[in-house]
């Protein structure tokens, strides 16, 4: 029967381990092709969404030469990217493209004319919406997914088609960035859909998997859809396992449940052996009896016997004592013994005795008796079977006090629950101090002085004995303003989502740690590469991204994230952290919600950012930062209407630097407030000392930063000076959202009018400035940039769109100022445009005080014009 229920048993867990591998196999695959359809799709749609904004320009600047068209996608490389090249085909014949170098050969093609791009190419036109097809055989060579943009350009007979611009995208890159050329990939992969047509398609990468019952997704283009196949490779027979491991260990359990039942009947046939050697010894046994007699008589234990046959008991005096009885020879039966056990273990021991008597022959049992007087004695008794040749069967056996021991025995279980309560209480202290010590309370990630100790373990043979260690320091962006706006309950519940992204993006041989406010660390293997921590980076990055919604308010943040990694052992633990820190302000002054890889190159510029940094602090302790001033001219009589103040900073060994050489490490040293302030005193006293020459400047414009006008305590500055209305200018030179701007700079601007300073927007044409924000700002002037006037000499589109800003703000009775004229003929075109005031080189360099008072001594501008 044992052999049986173990065969059945042995078939049914083999059955169930076959279809658990296989359902595991199959959860595997579908989570390999997952990852790599959402990495397909993301990498086509990031390459679609980068093109369509050349489209747009296209559409507004049909007329586009190639320099420019050349400019224009250039940026589009700077991306990370699989696009190979992107052309221009008016009227569907391609005339310009970028790069040219390789694509020579696609330079005239009409699109019309070729048999493998003619129908994706009229498609586009026909339907006016992108077409991806592909993969096809390039011209240039090579193979490529090809996305093609209609292009429609309004005209007064309406919207009309211009042509297309291609979008070339390199097949084998996008396979290698989407992982199918992988060779850790563990599946098989095929992909059928040529041309976005999904399932009904002809595959176009892999093996024909149709016939190996393969997991199938969708992959959705921005155009159609692929489908995509996967099965394990070396087929589901593999991937789901060896069943003969299981198999033995189900023979060897068998064996050892096999192995009792035969070594218990042999134990049985000797008990059976043994019981014919003690009737031997009986005689031996009733000598030594009377031994013991005298021995159970000093030691009280008491002896008693049954006739099992008459059901008589008879009891020494020592029974008779320790059961509450007189010691008269009295005969006792079984009834009198069971109404001295105290009440609560009679059925136990009634029970013991027969089942233990008819199993063994033996009986073995402690229990309670309860006296008359109300005492509670602990007995123990022991009997056995005893069986004479000629007499009945009876048992006989021993009963002693063991009340001392029992008690005894209490008092020291008792100590012993207490005294191990008290050391697991102990222990249990011991380990939550130890995690304390070494965990973030909120989170429960480890901490700071955790994450030096992984440093420290791991600095010999590398994290996880790699032989190399990577560092991901991680950033939470815009946490303060949920902070500030929310509460810190907020800011604790953002903290903890965050703890949960890195868990859930980090393996389970990797360490995160919290290590500040809302500062995270990663450490791990770097022998996967930088591709491998770009990779985590990304996802850490766009999982981060997603808004949490806490108490039905939705909050969104981000990170930014710094990479470090050396893979040269023994590793420099306090270095790496170093380089994680320099990676990470390189990535928030990037823009943030990005991530950075520290590289020999970015050291050498925190050097030179940090020693340029002392330079300014020491630069303006010297009062080395003087201003210049750029001369601003009537459109229409070349007179001189106003200058505007330049922030120069008198090197001591580089002679005079431009703004750009050290204005954006002065923002980040929060000086830029400093530096506006010196601009703004050294400004308004040339202005004093031109009006006691005779000179006529009328006005001065100085530049204010956003900072600066967050300052509460600038109007109280303003006051203190002697400003006379109309002679000094602000001009905001940072793109300041004025639509949503915060309170304290619209008092600001407003209490700054009120001195009679006006206010200038600067760089019009290139920041957030909107028409709603000049209704609100009111300001008296606005600058087009000189992005916008340097191209109107050539360009009829740009001087409409010159034209178009110039109304505006005539329309609100807002100057224009036109900066950056660089010719006479620059000054001619926006003086009849309606420009109001003209500042560039074709009049005047920004100059030194000196120079320009000896500029406005011999107007020498006006020869020049």
């Amino acid at each position: 029967m044992a052999v049986a229920l173990l065969i059945a048993g042995g078939v049914y867990l083999d059955r169930q381990s076959s279809v658990l591998n296989h359902e595991r196999a199959r959860a595997q695959v579908q989570a390999e092709m997952s990852l790599i359809r959402a990495k397909l799709e993301g990498n086509l749609s990031g390459n679609i969404q980068l093109v369509r904004g050349l489209v747009s320009v296209m559409a507004t600047d049909p007329y586009m030469n190639e320099a420019r068209f050349s400019a224009l996608v250039s940026n589009l490389f700077e991306e990370r990217t699989q696009l190979r090249s992107v052309a221009a085909a008016p009227d569907l014949v391609v005339t310009m493209t970028h790069p040219l170098a390789g694509n020579e050969k696609v330079i005239g093609l009409d699109y019309r004319l070729n048999d493998a791009q003619r129908e994706a190419a009229l498609r586009a036109r026909d339907t006016g919406k992108l077409v991806l097809a592909g993969p096809v055989l390039l011209v240039q060579g090579g193979r490529g997914f090809v996305g093609r943009f209609p292009v429609y350009t309004d005209s007064p007979a309406g919207r009309i088609f211009w042509g297309v611009i291609s979008a070339v995208v390199d097949a084998d890159r996008l396979y290698a960035d989407s992982g199918l050329t992988d060779d850790n990939l563990g599946i098989l992969v095929s992909i059928r859909g040529r041309d976005g047509t999904g399932g009904h398609g002809a595959p176009f990468f892999g093996p024909d998997l149709s016939y190996a019952d393969p997991l199938t997704s969708e992959v959705v283009l921005p155009s159609g859809t692929w489908e995509i196949a996967a099965i394990p490779k070396g087929g589901w027979a593999t991937a789901a396992g060896n069943n003969w491991l299981m198999r033995a260990l189900m023979v060897i359990a068998g064996a050892l449940i096999l192995l009792p039942i035969g070594i218990t009947g042999r134990l049985l046939g000797e008990r059976q052996q043994h019981f014919g050697e003690l009737q031997t010894r009986e005689y031996e046994l009733e000598r030594l009896s009377r031994r013991l007699g005298l021995a159970l008589d000093v030691s009280k234990v008491g002896v008693w016997e049954v006739d099992l046959e008459s059901g008589l008991e008879t009891w020494d005096d020592n029974t008779n004592e320790l059961l509450g009885w007189p010691a008269d020879n009295a005969p006792r039966y079984h009834q009198d013994w069971m109404d001295t056990v105290h009440p609560d273990d009679r059925q136990r021991v009634e029970e013991e005795f027969r089942r233990m008597l008819a199993a063994t022959g033996r009986f073995e049992a402690n229990y309670r008796v309860l006296l008359k007087d109300g005492t509670v004695r602990h007995v123990r008794s022991i009997g056995a079977l005893y069986n004479e040749p000629g007499t009945p069967e009876r048992i006989v056996g021993v009963n002693w006090d063991i009340t001392a021991d029992v008690t005894l025995n209490e008092d020291l279980r008792r100590a012993t629950q207490l005294t191990e309560a008290r050391n697991l209480e102990l222990e249990l202290a011991r380990v939550r101090i130890e995690h304390n010590a070494l965990h973030d309370s909120l989170t429960g990630l480890p901490n700071r002085r955790y994450l030096d100790d992984m440093l420290t373990r791991h600095a010999d043979a590398g994290y996880g004995g790699s032989g190399s260690m990577a560092l991901l320091h991680i950033d939470l962006d815009r946490f303060k303003q949920i902070n500030d706006t929310m509460g810190h309950a907020a800011g604790d519940a953002m903290l903890v989502h965050a703890s949960t992204v890195l868990r859930d993006n980090c393996s389970s041989e990797d360490f995160v740690a919290r290590i500040g406010g809302d500062e995270f660390v990663v450490l791990t293997s770097a022998s996967g590469g930088d591709l491998a921590l770009g990779a985590l980076a990304e996802r850490i990055v766009a999982q981060m991204r997603r808004p949490v919604t806490y108490e039905g308010h939705e909050c969104r943040f981000g990170v930014s994230i710094g990479i470090a990694a050396d893979r040269v052992a023994p590793l420099d633990a306090r270095r790496l952290l170093i380089n994680a820190d320099i990676a990470l302000y390189r990535a928030k002054a990037r823009g943030r919600n990005r991530f950075e890889f520290f590289s020999e190159a970015l050291q050498a510029e925190v050097v030179k950012t940090k020693r340029v940094a002392d330079e300014i602090l020491n630069g303006l302790e010297r009062d080395e930062f003087v201003a210049w001033f750029q001369p601003q001219f009537d459109a229409r009589t070349l007179d001189v209407v106003g200058v505007e103040a330049l922030a120069r900073w008198q090197h001591p060994t580089e002679g005079i630097k431009a703004p750009d050489a050290f204005m954006p490490i002065a923002e980040e040293l929060n000086v830029v407030a400093t530096v506006d302030r010196l601009i703004l005193e050294q400004s308004l006293a040339a202005l004093a000392r031109w009006d006691s020459m005779g000179l006529a400047v009328p006005r001065v414009s100085v530049n204010v930063s956003l900072r600066r006008l967050n300052d509460e305590e600038l109007i109280d500055g303003l006051k203190q000076l002697d400003i006379a209305p109309g002679r000094l200018s602000f001009e905001l030179v940072e793109s300041i959202y004025l639509d949503e701007g915060d309170a304290v700079v619209g008092w600001n601007i407003d209490r700054i009018k009120e001195l009679g300073i006006d206010v200038e927007i600067d760089d019009f044409g290139t920041g957030y400035a909107s028409i709603v924000s000049l209704q609100k700002l009111r300001p008296t002037r606005l600058k087009i940039d000189r992005q916008l006037v340097s191209p109107i000499v050539v360009d009829p589109g740009q001087r409409q769109l010159l034209a178009s800003i110039v109304d505006i703000g005539k329309s609100m009775n807002i100057e224009v100022v036109a900066e950056g004229v660089e010719t006479m003929e620059h000054a001619a075109i926006l003086r009849d445009l309606g420009c109001d005031i003209l500042q560039g080189y074709a009049f005047s360099r920004p100059l030194s005080a000196a120079d320009l008072e000896a500029l406005l001594r011999s107007q020498a501008w006006r020869k020049a014009s």
